[in-house]
């Protein structure tokens, strides 16, 4: 009996082990082809099906095998996508693709590389990274109201924990209030990338200090919120605060608005701010990044962009190659948007965090451009003029060296000329001699003249060993 129980529980542990795997599987792509390929023939009619359009408008590969590839792997993701969205009940959705060089006529509207999402009568911009999980969040974001309410004390808390996006809420009567209509309008121009919220609740106004018909605008990573003036609003007036105040003071940087941050530059230039949150030197140089963007909230040149590696695992090789840093540490620089020139905060490894006041310093420099990134481009055409001028001056030297060298030869091949004319004279007595001796001594010519013959070579082999030393 005990080991029927033992039985039943292992069968059960391997059901739960089974069932637990079945829950967790993430999506394969099943083969079935989703995509629309979008050209002017069939545009309207694939539109028509669909209550919300994912369209992807992309450069044509041509004939390069990594272009290929590259858009291969894109429109695998694509597909993916489409296939999660296909199983979404309560809208259809789908996905097309246009090419850039076929189907120009369809795409005169558009920007070449983004994803557009058609829905109703808006069309919005995906700035994000083209992967299926990413734009699949993306949409979800997208068919939520663009106006989120808050009704109770747990709303109200989860609207206080999100710091990472602008968010804006506002009171009013009931959703039937002209103000809070005027107020929806707007939000539906900047949904799903600002977040709105609104209440109807006086609890909950109390409780945000909210006064009737007004709007409360919060920038990321700040507890204190910016009154929007002069309520009531017309949509107009809304949109146009909004516009003038979407560039935060700290913002971070997310897979599904990188490029939208990226191209928001300031006159050409990013101040990025590297720092994992869940890393203990990361949190503390974050809650520094903080209160320095507080304290200068009002400061409309300053902007940080906060990035968190563990958010792009795939970006670190490269981002350390370039800018010559250790992301395992908090890094802070000053970047150029074209080029990812830069200038970094020395902190010494992340043992020597700077303070706010340190940091807000350095900052002011950067500002002010006493810290650019160009200089060190400048320094590096001074380092090449020097590099010339050491050239010329090498040069000279070895002018100068060839010259002596060439007197020096000159000199050599005098005296070797004086060293000739002497052995000649030599040679010239030797033979005046020898004909004395001829002269006087008859009968031992031949004697003589082999014994004057044999000195004679043994002089001249001498003479020549002495001229081969001279050279």
């Amino acid at each position: 009996m005990k080991w029927t129980w033992v039985l039943v529980v292992v069968l059960l542990s391997f059901g739960s082990i089974s069932l637990g795997k079945e829950s967790l599987d993430f999506p394969e792509y099943d083969g079935k082809d989703r995509v629309h390929d979008l050209n002017a023939k069939n545009y309207k009619s694939v539109m028509k099906k669909y209550d919300i359009m994912v369209v992807y408008y992309h450069d044509h590969p041509g004939s390069s095998r990594a272009a290929q590839r590259q858009f291969d792997i894109e429109e695998l993701a694509l597909e993916l996508a489409a296939q999660v969205l296909d199983e979404f009940e309560d809208e259809d959705i789908g996905v097309g693709l246009i090419d850039a060089k076929h189907d120009k006529a369809v795409a005169k509207k558009l920007v070449k590389l983004l994803i557009f999402v058609f829905t109703d009568d808006e069309v919005i911009e995906y700035d994000g990274e083209l992967a299926a999980d990413t734009l699949v969040e993306f949409i979800y974001d997208v068919l939520e109201d663009p106006v989120e309410i808050i009704d109770n004390s747990k709303e109200l808390k989860g609207f206080k924990n999100i710091e990472e996006d602008i968010k804006l809420v506002g009171y009013f009567k009931s959703h039937k209030s002209e103000h809070f209509e005027a107020y929806a309008d707007a939000a539906e121009e900047f949904h799903p990338h600002i977040l709105f919220y609104a209440t109807f609740s006086p609890k909950v106004a109390k409780a945000l200090d909210l006064k009737l018909n007004e709007v409360d605008f919060y920038e990321p990573f700040m507890d204190e919120p910016v009154v929007v003036p002069g309520k009531p609003y017309s949509e107009k007036e809304l949109v146009k605060f909004i516009e003038d105040h979407d560039r935060p003071t700290l913002r971070k940087l997310q897979p599904h608005n990188m490029y939208e941050i990226w191209e928001d530059d300031v006159d050409g230039e990013h101040i990025i701010a590297f720092a994992e949150e869940s890393d203990p030197d990361g949190f503390e140089f974050l809650e520094i990044l903080k209160q320095v963007a507080e304290d200068n909230t009002d400061n409309p040149d300053l902007s940080i962009v906060w990035i968190d590696p563990d958010d792009f695992p795939l970006l670190l090789p490269h981002w350390e190659k370039t800018f010559g840093i250790d992301l395992s540490h908090p890094q802070i620089g000053v970047v150029e948007a074209d080029d990812a020139d830069s200038v970094w905060l020395d902190m010494d490894d992340g043992e020597d965090l700077p303070s706010a006041d340190e940091l807000e310093d350095w900052l002011e420099d950067v500002l002010s451009d006493e810290i650019d990134p160009d200089d060190d481009d400048d320094d590096d055409d001074d380092d090449d003029d020097d590099d010339d001028d050491d050239d010329d001056d090498d040069d000279d030297d070895d002018d100068d060296d060839d010259d002596d060298d060439d007197d020096d030869d000159d000199d050599d091949d005098d005296d070797d000329d004086d060293d000739d004319d002497d052995d000649d004279d030599d040679d010239d007595d030797d033979d005046d001699d020898d004909d004395d001796n001829d002269d006087d001594d008859d009968d031992d010519d031949d004697d003589d003249d082999d014994d004057d013959d044999d000195d004679d070579d043994d002089d001249d082999d001498d003479d020549d060993d002495d001229d081969d030393d001279d050279y």
